[in-house]
């Protein structure tokens, strides 16, 4: 199944979505998900702590960068997961008509204030959560071009 996360300016929350969906997918070797992220409105650079959290968990960094979802007419996800609450109310390219759209609300760590250690906190916290979806993801079994199967096994694991 190919997921694409999207997050306004595609620096922390989908780049952290697109790794760790990854990660998880090839550790558990069958490789079923394939993700990849994307901005409406993209920075033109990963948060930092970003990859020193995704490093620290031991998980690649180096394929990641941020860009627009333009970029991606060609990958033709099954799902568009948003992870920003900006971009779950932003209109979507046409041609993600396709695919099916689901919200996942998660904290933006990058925007938080506090001491190193509250700032490393609220970044594993967040790897955590988004480690924990994914892998629910891939216990879903249903053929990814039932949409309605596969909009139904979504929103069975908490997504919008």
């Amino acid at each position: 199944m190919k997921i694409l996360y999207i997050c306004t300016h595609n620096r922390c929350r989908s780049i952290l979505s697109e790794a760790i969906t990854n990660h998880v997918s090839e550790r558990v070797l069958s490789g079923n998900l394939i993700a990849r992220s994307a901005g409406s409105q993209p920075s033109g650079e990963v948060h930092p702590l970003s990859i020193k959290y995704l490093a620290e968990a031991g998980i690649a960094t180096s394929q990641l960068t941020s860009q627009s979802w333009d970029e991606f007419e060609d990958f033709a996800p099954d799902v568009v997961i948003t992870v920003c609450d900006s971009a779950a109310n932003e209109a979507c390219p046409v041609w993600f008509g396709n695919s099916v759209k689901v919200h996942w609300g998660l904290v933006d760590p990058s925007k938080l204030e506090g001491t190193e250690e509250q700032l490393a906190q609220a970044f594993r916290a967040t790897i955590q959560e988004i480690t924990e979806r994914v892998e629910q993801l891939m216990a879903i079994k249903v053929d990814p071009s039932d949409r309605i199967a596969l909009k139904t096994a979504l929103n069975d694991l908490g997504a919008l």
